[in-house]
């Protein structure tokens, strides 16, 4: 156990240091390419746990030991072990003895004691210690005070939700091809498997009642079926596709939405990524779906890098935004953002939709779309393109809340004039 424990900690070091969580994650599961398929599925459950739950295990080890540790490793450590202690099933004798282990390695194991005794203090005062969390805004809502702020600033009514939905495990949705099959005859398919699932819409939206691996969904490695968060499937349903239309997504990996677009009409496909590694995703994903489209890696806005002046009649701006609306599937961000981002990333958003906007036909339609909940990122920005553009109009704009079905998402269907 104390290897999943000490690998752990190094996880919980990466993200303080700026690394995302699926980075670090990848990067430990290959330091610990000898454990085993349970071990790992343990250590990737304690990394998302601990950072989901990070406030309130900070709270209860500035309780247990006011002053700043001497040694960071260390703190991560008994973090590490108070979150199993209090969320995993493991015998508590193991995991204090395991960190007590683990401590031997540091500054030659003159922690020892320290790591023993605040582990068993907190044991003997479990239930006050979970108590006084509750009582604590930012251990009680796992969220930094200034993200609680600007939430409860935007969405004064549903802010508790809010906070709430993201400290959940996300539900696995899937979308089904219709070019391959149909949502009755795959919710039948999955039915005779044993798994249980809800459709969600008419078009294909399916919810499985418990996740499972993806190699077990029957069709997937044929296409018949993808993985895809419901209100991400929103995006391809807005822009009213038509067949034989030029359509461009501005920055597609890892090609969910691309894919969904194609599935949905016969169209000339243009897709579009900084980030080659990434984009490599799109082009596996096409490739298992059957589907085609033209690749590049490039920055959507410095144009004349990759377009050959032909207008788009369609396109999908999905623009680089905080990803505040999908923190349960990423625990990290609400950890890695920072108040400075936002005005960062409006300026960016702003210069990319400008661009893309001359990009597009006269009569064409432009989905400008975030995985955020932040206003400055959504609404206000809408505004401003408006305010910008007199030959835009908005035809439509939704604003999704994480809840039971779907993260949180933002979209601002435009027309050209």
């Amino acid at each position: 156990m104390h290897r999943i424990q000490q690998l752990a900690a190094d996880v919980l070091g990466q993200v303080e240091s700026g690394h995302t969580l699926t980075e670090a994650l990848a990067q430990a599961q290959r330091q610990g390419s000898e454990l085993t398929p349970p071990e790992r599925a343990a250590l990737q459950d304690i990394c998302y746990g601990s950072l989901r739950q990070l406030a309130r295990l900070r709270f209860w080890l500035r309780r247990l030991v006011p002053k700043a540790l001497p040694e960071p490793q260390l703190e991560r450590v008994l973090l590490v072990a108070l979150y199993q202690l209090v969320y995993t099933r493991a015998a508590d004798y193991a995991i204090v003895n395991e960190a007590v282990k683990l401590s031997e390695r540091l500054a030659r194991g003159k922690f020892k004691a320290l790591v023993n005794g605040v582990l068993r203090n907190f044991l003997r005062q479990r239930e006050e210690m979970l108590r006084l969390a509750d009582k604590d805004l930012e251990a009680a809502t796992n969220h930094p005070r200034w993200w609680i702020k600007a939430v409860q600033q935007a969405y004064p009514q549903e802010w508790s939700s809010i906070l709430e939905w993201n400290n959940s495990h996300p539900p696995m949705t899937l979308r089904v091809n219709r070019r391959k099959s149909t949502l009755a005859a795959y919710l039948a398919q999955l039915d005779a498997l044993g798994m249980r699932a809800t459709a969600l819409d008419e078009d294909g939206g399916i919810m499985l009642d418990k996740p499972v691996n993806v190699r077990e969904l029957p069709g997937f490695a044929d296409g018949v079926v993808s993985v895809q968060d419901w209100g991400a499937q929103q995006a391809a349903r807005m822009l009213d596709l038509q067949p034989g239309q030029r359509v461009l997504d501005a920055c597609a990996a890892p090609g969910g939405k691309t894919c969904h677009m194609l599935e949905m009409a016969e169209v000339d496909m243009t897709a579009l990524d900084i980030d080659p590694q990434r984009l490599q995703r799109v082009a596996e994903n096409l490739q298992r779906g059957g589907l085609q489209a033209s690749l590049h890696a490039a920055d959507a806005g410095q144009a004349t890098d990759w377009w050959d002046g032909k207008p788009f009649d369609r396109i999908l701006a999905d623009v680089p935004c905080s990803a505040s609306g999908v923190v349960r599937r990423h625990p990290d961000i609400k950890w890695l953002r920072r108040p400075g981002d936002f005005a960062a990333l409006a300026r960016q958003q702003a210069a990319m939709v400008d661009t893309l906007w001359g990009l597009l036909a006269s009569g064409g339609k432009m989905l400008y779309a975030t995985c955020s909940i932040f206003p400055e990122e959504n609404q206000q920005q809408l505004s401003a393109f408006l305010a910008r553009h007199p030959d835009a109009e908005c035809l439509d704009q939704q604003q999704l809340l994480p809840c039971e079905r779907h993260d949180g998402f933002y979209y601002a269907l435009l027309a050209k004039h």
